[in-house]
C-alpha cells in the first residue's frame, strides 16, 4: 500500500512495497487527480489528517501470500512522520484556488468602483455644503440685523411711554401726598373697621382707590424699565454676535448649544410682550388722569359719606353684636347634640367589631370542616348534602362578614363626619367668641371721629 496524500518529489516518501497488506486495486488517474471538494474557510472531521491507513484494498488474499507474510521479515515503522504528513496533505483543488483569485479580482475591482464613485460624491458634497453653509451664515447675518432693527424700535416706544408715565407719576404723587394726609385723619375711623360692616367698605375703597391706582402705576413702571433694560441687554448682544465673522476673536465650539432650547417666547409673543407693557401703561396713565381729576370730588364726598357712615357704623355694630351671640348660642346647641351622636356613633361601632369578631369563629369551622372533607378517599369524596349545606354556610357567613365590616365601614366614615362637624363648630363658636370681644372693644374705641377740614387734606 502506498502513502496516500504525499508527493512524489519527497524521495523519503515515494511509493514502496508494502509487505504487510497487500497492494490497492488501481484507480482512474482523472479520480486520483481531484480530491474532494471541500467548501472555503470550512473545517471538516478529517481535514487536519492524511488518509494513510484509512483506506485498505479490498482484493482478496491467497494462501500464497498468506505463507509469505508469515515468513517475511519483522516490521518496519513508516519512513516519514505523522506531523509531516498532516502538513503534506492539500486541502483544496486548483479550481478552488481559481475560483478564490477570481473572487479576489471582482472583489478589488468592485472597491475601485465604489472609492471612485465615493470621491467624486465627497466632493460635490463639500462643493454643495460649503455653500450652503455661507448661504445659512448671510441669512443669519440678515436676521440678526433686522433683529436689531426690531429691538430698537421697541427701545424707543418703551422709552417715549416710559417718560410720559413718570411725568403722570409725579402728578399722581402730589395728589396722593394730599390724600395721605386726609388719610391719615382717617386712620383712627379705618381702624375699627370689620370685614362684615358694609358701611365702613365703601369707606375704605374710597379712601384707598388712589393708592390702588398708585400702585398699578408703579406696576407699569417698573413693567416698563424691566422691559427697556431687557431690551438693552438682548441689543448689546445681538449686537456683538451681529459683528462676528470667521476670522473674529473669541470664538469657539460650544458642543451641544444647538440642542439646548432655553427660548420663551416666539418673535410674535415678544411683540405682542411689550405692546401688553405699552397698553399697561397707557391704561395706567389714563386711569390716573381719571383718577386725579376725580380727587376733589371724592375727597369732599369722602367727608360727607365718612361722617354718614360713622353713624351707621355705630348702628350696624350694635345689630351685629345682638345676631353674633344669638348665633353663638345656636352653635354651642348643635355642638351638644354633635356630640351626642358622636357617643352614640361609637357604641354602634363598638357592637359591630364585636359581632365580627362572633362572626370569625363559625366561619372558621365551616372552613375547616370542608377543608377536612377534602381528605375522604377516593369515592368517598362525594358531593353530599353536608358538603351542599357546609359550603352555602361558608358564603352565608362570609357575606355576613362583609355586610358588618361594610357597615362599620360607613359607620366609622359617619364618626369622621361628625368629628370634623365638631371640629369645624368648636372652631367657629371660637371665632364668634373673638367677634363679639372685637366689636365691644371697638365700639368703645369709636368715641372720637375727625373733623370735617382733617378728612379733606387741608390740615
Amino acid at each position: 500500500m502506498e502513502f496516500l496524500g504525499t508527493t512524489q518529489t519527497a524521495s523519503y516518501c515515494g511509493p514502496k512495497k508494502s509487505y504487510l497488506f497487500p497492494e490497492p486495486v488501481s484507480t482512474s488517474t482523472t479520480q486520483d487527480s481531484y480530491q474532494s471538494y471541500y467548501l472555503p474557510g470550512y473545517r471538516y472531521l478529517n481535514t487536519w489528517r492524511p488518509s494513510l491507513f484509512y483506506r485498505v484494498s479490498a482484493v482478496p488474499t491467497n494462501s500464497d501470500e498468506q505463507g509469505n507474510m508469515r515468513n517475511c521479515a519483522p516490521l518496519r515503522p513508516p519512513t516519514i512522520l505523522p506531523s509531516v504528513r498532516s502538513a503534506l496533505y492539500a486541502r483544496y483543488s486548483p479550481r478552488d484556488w481559481y475560483r478564490a483569485n477570481t473572487v479576489q479580482y471582482k472583489g478589488s475591482e468592485s472597491c475601485r468602483h465604489w472609492a471612485g464613485r465615493l470621491n467624486e460624491d465627497s466632493l460635490r458634497l463639500m462643493q454643495d455644503k460649503d455653500q450652503l453653509t455661507h448661504q445659512t451664515q448671510d441669512n443669519t447675518g440678515r436676521s440678526l440685523g433686522q433683529r436689531l432693527s426690531d429691538i430698537d424700535f421697541w427701545r424707543s416706544e418703551l422709552t417715549y411711554e416710559l417718560e410720559r408715565l413718570l411725568t403722570e407719576t409725579r402728578a399722581l404723587e402730589t395728589s396722593k401726598r394730599r390724600l395721605e394726609c386726609a388719610a391719615d385723619e382717617a386712620q383712627r375711623p379705618l381702624k375699627v373697621a370689620n370685614g362684615w360692616s358694609s358701611s365702613l367698605i365703601l369707606n375704605v375703597l374710597v379712601c384707598l382707590s388712589l393708592a390702588l391706582i398708585f400702585t398699578k402705576t408703579q406696576d407699569a413702571q417698573h413693567a416698563l424699565e424691566r422691559d427697556l433694560s431687557d431690551k438693552n441687554s438682548a441689543h448689546f448682544i445681538d449686537e456683538k454676535c451681529y459683528n462676528l465673522r470667521n476670522t473674529s476673536d473669541g470664538i469657539s465650539y460650544y458642543h451641544g448649544v444647538e440642542k439646548i432650547d432655553g427660548t420663551v417666547s416666539v418673535p410674535e409673543t415678544w411683540a405682542k410682550f411689550s405692546d401688553d407693557n405699552i397698553r399697561h401703561s397707557q391704561n395706567a396713565r389714563a386711569n390716573s388722569m381719571k383718577l386725579r381729576e376725580e380727587t376733589e370730588n371724592t375727597l369732599e364726598n369722602v367727608s360727607e359719606e365718612m361722617w354718614k357712615q360713622f353713624t351707621d357704623t355705630n348702628l350696624a355694630f350694635t345689630n351685629r353684636i345682638a345676631e353674633t351671640a344669638d348665633t353663638k348660642n345656636k352653635l354651642q346647641t348643635h355642638l351638644a347634640k354633635t356630640l351626642q351622636e358622636i357617643f352614640q356613633t361609637e357604641n354602634t361601632i363598638m357592637l359591630l367589631e364585636r359581632a365580627i369578631m362572633a362572626k370569625e369563629c363559625p366561619l372558621k369551622v365551616a372552613q375547616t370542616r370542608l377543608e377536612g372533607r377534602t381528605r375522604r378517599p377516593n369515592v368517598e369524596l362525594c358531593r353530599d348534602i353536608p358538603q351542599f349545606k357546609l359550603v352555602n354556610e361558608v358564603f352565608t357567613i362570609d357575606d355576613t362578614l362583609q355586610t358588618l365590616k361594610l357597615r362599620l365601614r360607613e359607620a366609622q366614615d359617619t364618626l369622621q363626619l361628625l368629628v370634623l362637624n365638631k371640629a369645624r363648630l368648636e372652631h367657629d363658636l371660637s371665632v364668634k367668641a373673638n367677634s363679639l370681644f372685637i366689636d365691644k372693644k371697638c365700639m368703645d374705641m369709636r368715641k372720637t371721629f375727625p373733623s370735617t377740614p382733617r378728612l379733606v387734606g387741608y390740615t
